[in-house]
């Protein structure tokens, strides 16, 4: 077809509307993030959003979430119960309109929320959309009203189904995830239970009950401390050096609450919210924390001669040393910006929780010296680390981002200079490092082997870090620096990928580098330039046929298909080595099925690891994202801290989830 023709026929009916919530079922990663287990749990979280706005306005004060026997999720409320009554534009039920119009809600009405959570405000309307069925209860005026949809049409109007007592309302929906859109559709307990803790600590008055039907587990979320109690629970397994500090203010319509806490760590755990919305790449209101944080304490301790004049200079960086806190604002017109918009961009937040800080903590350390002594001289010990610090990094900064001089010997780079199309693989060991860099595209990938484990930095500070000879290869290798010299934009590569064993020291050494790259270099995680290489567990050979299985259900899916419709397992021989597989009768040489099982990445061929878990055409490889920061800081601390019973009980509760070779 000619340019011309084409232009003549591109006409008023090729333009495509999308109507209702079409848009959200052929685009769903747009609303949700993706369709993978991340995006199945916030359907949840978007259904929780509403309970909470009820909370917020005062109104509820209980939210249940059961993951019920059929896969389906029904989460329900005490709150006002969804209106039901016509809507005077739509000429439907309100509740219909809720259920299947994007944007529509009492949050947009100023009247009916004064604040709200949730980060695009789409709703329940998408959990509606993304679902096989969705059934909605609504108990209100002493009567109970229910509604039910298929891939977010409903089926009839709004129905009075019975009367219940008039002082019962609230809302209950159940919904079954779509298995057409979905790749995962199984819910987990414990990913639930992690974001539902969160919001019982950042709203005190609520309870949340999470029941999981199958396993037969259940937990129910209430502290009345409040952000008081979550400082303590993100800092269990730390020792802590004084009680909690808490603060709470409101200026200009915008309440602010804060706590926090120092502990005899080095690393710096601050958690802020915006709404209840975790705002993972902070913003307006952390700034204005850490402003006042400084200000406060910088005058507190030259006030009270704890700081000599021409002495040592405190920085922010010294007096969030070992620090953990929580900060939670609530606004009203909340403007999110950053990577994956949480960051708060209200510029006025800034001022309100600078002074609220200010005003709030210089009356606790005037109130309390002791607790402030003790604070400037834990701050004073981390400036000197800091000062030792300096001293190692300068002795590891690059000259130059494309410098071959400075970079380590071991790494084997690659012959493109454009970040963005380059990956470097960190790997385990020479013998896996040799067969990486004889299998990989060397235009594309570098290899970096790493020998032994590196250090755990949960347990030392920064100075002592910079000394350890892997880290230092790592820093010199990605080239974006570290602590005060760090610039994401001088990463050399667009894909940093951990590509460790499959047993007990091959999950060690990740979770080492993960704690790492979380405390010291989070911003290339949050930027989503850090990947888990999958390699696969086993090689399934029957005849000349080769497969690999990445994981048990995959082998045995394997198994199944070559042992043949209709076989039984007596049919078939599974045998562990190729001397096995030779027999002196060639008629049963099809009967038998070799398993190999590799226990480490240098038991492959070059062509074997290219194959399986380098190649971009073929490969799975893991991006590590941040749902919940504080999650995620309380399992590094869990895992690579100094209190055993706690580590001991996270990994009993999640031995199920690992391969483990013991």
């Amino acid at each position: 077809m000619t340019k011309e023709a084409a232009q003549k026929n591109y006409t008023a009916k090729n333009i495509n509307v999308l109507k209702g919530l079409e848009a959200v079922r052929k685009r769903p990663a747009m609303y949700i993030g993706d369709v993978s287990s991340r995006g199945l749990h916030h359907l949840i979280n978007e259904v929780v959003d509403n309970s909470i706005d009820e909370a917020l306005a005062g109104y509820n004060d209980f939210i249940g979430i059961t993951l019920n026997k059929d896969g389906s999720v029904t989460v329900e409320d005490k709150g006002r119960g969804i209106p039901v009554d016509m809507h005077p534009e739509e000429k439907k039920s309100a509740l219909e309109v809720v259920m299947t119009v994007l944007h529509a809600g009492g949050k947009f009405d100023k009247n009916s929320y004064k604040v709200s959570g949730g980060l695009h405000g789409v709703g329940v309307s998408v959990v509606n959309a993304l679902s096989e069925w969705l059934k909605v209860k609504v108990y209100r005026g002493g009567k109970t009203y229910f509604q039910e949809y298929k891939c977010g049409i409903s089926q009839s109007d709004v129905k009075e189904i019975g009367k219940v007592d008039k002082n019962k309302t609230g809302t209950v929906v159940t919904f079954m995830p779509d298995k057409t859109i979905f790749r995962v559709t199984k819910f987990k307990f414990d990913i639930v239970c992690e974001r539902m803790r969160e919001l019982a600590y950042l709203n005190k008055d609520i309870t949340i009950k999470v029941t999981d039907v199958i396993e037969k587990e259940e937990e129910t979320f209430h502290f009345k401390g409040g952000l008081n109690e979550f400082v303590q629970y993100l800092d269990e397994t730390r020792q802590a050096l004084h009680k909690p500090i808490y603060i709470q203010g409101e200026r200009e319509n915008t309440p602010v609450e804060i706590a926090f806490e120092y502990n005899d760590g080095y690393n710096e755990n601050i958690h802020s919210y915006v709404n209840n919305i975790n705002t993972s790449e902070g913003g307006t209101h952390l700034v204005g924390f850490k402003t006042a944080l400084t200000r406060t304490l910088n005058n507190y301790a030259y006030k009270n001669k704890l700081l000599k004049e021409n002495g040592l200079v405190l920085t922010g960086d010294d007096f969030r040393e070992g620090l953990t806190g929580v900060i939670s604002v609530k606004v009203m017109d909340p403007q999110f910006e950053g990577q994956t918009k949480t960051k708060l961009g209200n510029s006025e937040v800034k001022g309100v929780v600078e002074t609220i800080v200010g005003e709030k903590l210089s009356e606790f350390l005037e109130e309390n010296p002791a607790f402030g002594k003790k604070i400037i001289e834990k701050c004073l010990r981390a400036a000197e680390a800091r000062a030792a610090a300096r001293k190692a990094r300068d002795l590891i900064r690059r000259k130059n981002a494309l410098d071959s001089m400075d970079l380590p010997g071991k790494l084997a780079d690659c012959s493109i200079n454009d970040p963005q199309h380059c990956e470097i693989y960190i790997v385990e060991g020479d013998s896996a490092g040799g067969s990486a860099k004889q299998g990989r595209d060397r235009r594309f990938q570098a290899i970096l082997p790493l020998r032994g484990k590196i250090l755990n930095v949960e347990k030392a500070k920064l100075n002592k870090i910079l000394e350890n000879n892997e880290i230092k290869t790592i820093i010199a290798a990605l080239g974006a620096g570290i602590g005060e010299d760090f610039n994401i934009e001088n990463t050399r590569y667009g894909k940093i990928i951990i590509m460790t064993d499959a047993d007990v020291d091959g999950s060690h050494i990740r979770t080492l580098l993960l704690t790492f790259f979380y405390r010291y270099l989070k911003e290339l995680i949050t930027s989503g330039k850090v990947y888990i290489a999958q390699p696969p567990l086993y090689k399934i050979k029957k005849g000349k046929e080769e497969i690999y299985a990445y994981d048990e259900k995959e082998r045995e899916e394997v198994l199944k298909r070559m042992r043949g419709k209709g076989k039984k397992e007596e049919d078939t021989t599974l045998v562990t080595s190729e001397e096995d597989m030779i027999e002196e009768n060639p008629e049963i040489m099809d009967k038998k099925i070799l398993i190999s099982r590799f226990k480490g990445l240098g038991e492959m061929n070059p062509e074997q690891l290219w194959n399986t878990t380098m190649n971009p055409e073929t490969r799975t490889i893991l991006q590590v994202n941040l749902e919940s920061a504080a999650a995620a800081d309380k399992v590094f601390e869990t895992l690579m801290g100094d209190v055993v019973e706690p580590r001991r009980e996270f990994i009993e509760k999640h031995a199920k989830y690992a391969n483990l070779d013991i």
